[in-house]
C-alpha cells in the first residue's frame, strides 16, 4: 500500500463509522402511568434499571398517548394516525385480534416499521401487539414472538415464536425479555430495530414471581391515592379498589419488567452494540391506580374518561454521546409524533401523508430549541379532547356529560367547569379549535364517530 492509500483508508474509516445505521430498542409498557416508576417521582417503585436510562438519557414530562386505551393507541403509535382515521376505536376482543375472523387492521396504512425495513433495517417484535392477525409477523417484522390477544395469564403463556406455538419461561414477562435478547443473537452486524411491548403491568394482578414481589413486602405504596370509588367507576374493576395485593401486584409487574429491561441492556453491552443503540421507554397509554377514585385507564369509568393518569405516559430517550444525560424536557409530546420522530431522528425521510398530524420533537434530543405550540388532541370512541398548557376540554357526544378543567387551578381535575359562564367564551373557542382539527386530519363529525370503524365494540357497565 503507498501513502496516499494508506492516508486515504485512514481518513475513510471515521465516514463509514458516521454512516452507520443507528440501532433501536423500543419498550413499551401496557397500562402503565407515568406516575409509576421512580424516576418520575415514584420512590417506592423498584425500576432501577429505567431509572438508570432517565438518568443517562432525556425524560419527558409531558408525553400523552392519543387515547386511553391499548389497541387504537398502539395503532396511534405505529401509523401516526388518530383512531378516526386508523379504524380502530376500542380495544380489539379476541375474534378481532387472532384467529379465522380477524381482520389485518393494518391494511393500506403506512407504519414506521414498514419503513424502517425499507430502509435496510432488521425488526424483531417480542410481546403484546393486539393490532390484528396477531400470531402473524406484519409490518416489517421478520422476528416474532407474542401471545395473540391483549391480556391473559402471567403464568404459563402459549407464545406463537415465528409461527410456532410453544411454552417458554413460566412467568409471561420473563419470557418477553428472552425473546428480545434471542433476537439480538440474530442480528450479527445488521442495523436492527426491536419492539419489546411488554403485557405488563396490564392485569391480572394475581401472579408475579416472588423476586418482583420482594420490594414491595413492607412498602406503603404512597403512590396510590384511597379515595372514594368513582361514581362512574366501571363494573369489572370496581373490585380493584382498597386492596393492598392489587397494589403490591402491579408494583411487582413494573419491576418485572425493570429487571427484563436491564436483561436486553446487558445483552446490547455485550455485543457492543450499546454506544451505537437507541433505547426508548414508554407506555401505550396511563392508568389510575385509585387517582381520581378510579382503577382503570379511558375505559376505567364509564363514560370514558380523559383524565391524566389515563393518558400521560412516561418517555424516556437514551443514546450514549448522542442524548444529554439527565436531560428534563417538557414540551407537551402525543403518541402520533412518534412516527415522524423515530423517523427524523434516524436520518429517513417521513413519508407524507395529510392526515397524520405529528410533529418531530427529535430537535429537542438534539439539544436544539424549536418552537412548539403546546397543545394536544385525544380521542376515544364518543369523546374527543384538547389540552392546552392550563386547560383540558373534554367533549362527549349528547348522551354524555362534557367536562372542562382549569389545570392551573386545579391540577388534579376536581372541578368541572363546562356550565361555569365564566369559561362559556374559552368553551366556545375550544368547540370550535375541536372540530377544526380533526376535519382537517380527515375525521369526520363527532357524532358520526361509529362510522369510522368496523369492529365489534365492547358493551360496559358500571
Amino acid at each position: 500500500m503507498d501513502r496516499r492509500t494508506f492516508l486515504g483508508s485512514l481518513s475513510a474509516a471515521p465516514l463509514a463509522a458516521q454512516k452507520k445505521k443507528t440501532n433501536v430498542v423500543m419498550f413499551m409498557t401496557d397500562d402503565h402511568g407515568a406516575w409509576a416508576m421512580g424516576a418520575y417521582g415514584c420512590r417506592e417503585m423498584h425500576t432501577p434499571n429505567l431509572d438508570a436510562l432517565a438518568a443517562g438519557g432525556a425524560r419527558f414530562t409531558r408525553a400523552f398517548a392519543c387515547t386511553p386505551v391499548c389497541s387504537p393507541s398502539r395503532m396511534t403509535w405505529i401509523t401516526g394516525t388518530i383512531p378516526s382515521v386508523h379504524g380502530v376505536q376500542d380495544w380489539l376482543r379476541p375474534e378481532g385480534s387472532f384467529g379465522e375472523h380477524t381482520r389485518h387492521w393494518l391494511s393500506g396504512k403506512t407504519t414506521y416499521s414498514s419503513v424502517l425495513e425499507k430502509h435496510g433495517y432488521t425488526l424483531g417484535m417480542c410481546g403484546k401487539w393486539h393490532m390484528g392477525e396477531d400470531d402473524k409477523a406484519q409490518e416489517g417484522f421478520s422476528y416474532w414472538a407474542t401471545v395473540p390477544g391483549g391480556g391473559g395469564p402471567y403464568r404459563d403463556p402459549e407464545f406463537v415464536k415465528n409461527g410456532v406455538r410453544t411454552h417458554l419461561r413460566e412467568y409471561k414477562t420473563d419470557s418477553v425479555g428472552d425473546c428480545a435478547v434471542e433476537f439480538l443473537d440474530t442480528v450479527k452486524e445488521k442495523p436492527f430495530y426491536l419492539l419489546v411491548p411488554f403485557y405488563a403491568p396490564h392485569t391480572p394482578l394475581d401472579f408475579q414471581p416472588e423476586e418482583y414481589r420482594a420490594p414491595y413486602k413492607d412498602a406503603k405504596f404512597e403512590c396510590f391515592p384511597n379515595e372514594p370509588i368513582h361514581p362512574w367507576q366501571n363494573g369489572s374493576q370496581r373490585k380493584l379498589h382498597g386492596n393492598v395485593e392489587n397494589k403490591r401486584g402491579y408494583s411487582a409487574l413494573i419491576s418485572g419488567v425493570d429487571a427484563n429491561v436491564g436483561k436486553v441492556l446487558r445483552k446490547l453491552e455485550a455485543m457492543g452494540a450499546r454506544e451505537n443503540t437507541l433505547v426508548i421507554f414508554t407506555a401505550d397509554q396511563g392508568w389510575n391506580a385509585g387517582h381520581h377514585g378510579v382503577w382503570g385507564k379511558g375505559n376505567g369509568t364509564w363514560p370514558f374518561n380523559m383524565y391524566e393518569e389515563s393518558i400521560r405516559v412516561p418517555l424516556i430517550w437514551n443514546h450514549p454521546g448522542r442524548i444529554q444525560a439527565s436531560k428534563v424536557l417538557s414540551p407537551m409530546v402525543s403518541s402520533y409524533d412518534y412516527f415522524p420522530t423515530i423517523l427524523d431522528y434516524l436520518g429517513v425521510q417521513t413519508p407524507a401523508d395529510a392526515r397524520r398530524p405529528g410533529r418531530s420533537y427529535a430537535p429537542f434530543l438534539r439539544g436544539e430549541h424549536p418552537r412548539w405550540r403546546n397543545r394536544l388532541y385525544f380521542e376515544y370512541s364518543y369523546v374527543r379532547g384538547v389540552r392546552t398548557e392550563n386547560l383540558k376540554y373534554v367533549r362527549r357526544t349528547k348522551e354524555w356529560p362534557s367536562e372542562l378543567y382549569d389545570l392551573e387551578r386545579d391540577p388534579g381535575e376536581k372541578t368541572n367547569h363546562i356550565d361555569d359562564a365564566a369559561y362559556a367564551n374559552v368553551k366556545r373557542s375550544l368547540d370550535a379549535e375541536l372540530d377544526g382539527w380533526f376535519e382537517k386530519y380527515g375525521a369526520p363529525a363527532q357524532e358520526k364517530w361509529r362510522g369510522t370503524t368496523k369492529q365489534n365494540l365492547t358493551v360496559y357497565s358500571r
